[in-house]
C-alpha cells in the first residue's frame, strides 16, 4: 500500500482502508483542527510527529468498546461507593492534556502529544468538539483523559493517574455517562490488556467504519460537557 501525502490546501483523506498494514495512511506538515476533525469522522487520528511531519493512522483491527459492556470489577465499585474521588467534566482540558503528556510511559521515550497536539486539540474543545474528564482528590486533580466527540461515538486519546486507578475511575465514569447518553461507540484505538479488562474488543476495520457511519448519524452534543441529573452528559 502507498503512503498518501496530503496536501495543507486540501483537507480530505484517503479511504481508511487503503492504511500499510501498521495502519499508517497518511503524512501531512499540519495539525490544524479542520484537519483533525475530517480525520476523525472518517475512522483516522494522528499518532505522532517527526521531522516537522504528521503520521495520521487508521488500524486494523480496531479496539473499541461498546458503552453496554463496560466492565467495572469489585475493586472498582468499591472505590466508587467509598466516593474516593470527584469528577468533572471539561473544567481543565489543557491541564489534562500535559498531564498526559507528562506521564511515564512503559516502552515509550518521551511523548507523541507536543505542543503542536496541544494547541490544535485545545482548539477543538473550544469549538465543543473534545472534551475532558477530571478527576480529583480533594483540590489535588489525580487523573483525566481526554478525547473527542461526534454523533454518538467518542474517540479517546490519552490518560493519565497520579494515584492509584484514578484515570480507571475517570474512564469509567466517563462511559457510563455515554452510555445513559445514547452513545453506541467509544474508539480506543490500541489493543490494551487495560482496555481489554474494561470491556474492550478488537473489531475489523470494516466493522469498525460501519459503526462510525452509525453512530454519526445521530446529532452531536457540541459545547462544553457537565453532569447531567440522571448521570448522562448535558451540554452547557
Amino acid at each position: 500500500m502507498a503512503i498518501f501525502w496530503l496536501d495543507k490546501d486540501d483537507l480530505n483523506f484517503p479511504p481508511a482502508h487503503l492504511a500499510e498494514a501498521s495502519g499508517l495512511l497518511a503524512i501531512s506538515s499540519d495539525l490544524r483542527p479542520e484537519r483533525l476533525i475530517m480525520a476523525y469522522q472518517n475512522g483516522i487520528f494522528p499518532w505522532y510527529k517527526h521531522d516537522e511531519h504528521f503520521f495520521w493512522y487508521s488500524p486494523h483491527p480496531r479496539m473499541i468498546l461498546l458503552p453496554e459492556n463496560l466492565i467495572v470489577h469489585k475493586s472498582m465499585r468499591s472505590i466508587f461507593n467509598q466516593h474516593k474521588f470527584a469528577y468533572t467534566l471539561d473544567t481543565a482540558f489543557e491541564r489534562v492534556m500535559r498531564a498526559c503528556a507528562e506521564m511515564p510511559r512503559s516502552g515509550q521515550d518521551g511523548t507523541w502529544i507536543t505542543e503542536e497536539f496541544i494547541e490544535a486539540y485545545t482548539e477543538v474543545h473550544r469549538w465543543g468538539l473534545a472534551h475532558s474528564v477530571e478527576v480529583w482528590k480533594g483540590d489535588e486533580l489525580v487523573g483525566g483523559l481526554y478525547g473527542l466527540s461526534f454523533g454518538r461515538a467518542f474517540f479517546g486519546e490519552s490518560m493519565f493517574t497520579r494515584v492509584p486507578n484514578a484515570s480507571k475511575a475517570g474512564f469509567i465514569a466517563l462511559v457510563r455517562a455515554l452510555r445513559a447518553s445514547g452513545f453506541q461507540l467509544v474508539d480506543c484505538q490500541q489493543n490494551t490488556a487495560h482496555l481489554r479488562s474494561l470491556g474492550a474488543h478488537l473489531v475489523p476495520r470494516t466493522v469498525f467504519m460501519q459503526m462510525l457511519r452509525d453512530s454519526l448519524s445521530a446529532p452531536t452534543l457540541k459545547g462544553q460537557w457537565q453532569w447531567g441529573p440522571l448521570g448522562q452528559i448535558v451540554v452547557e
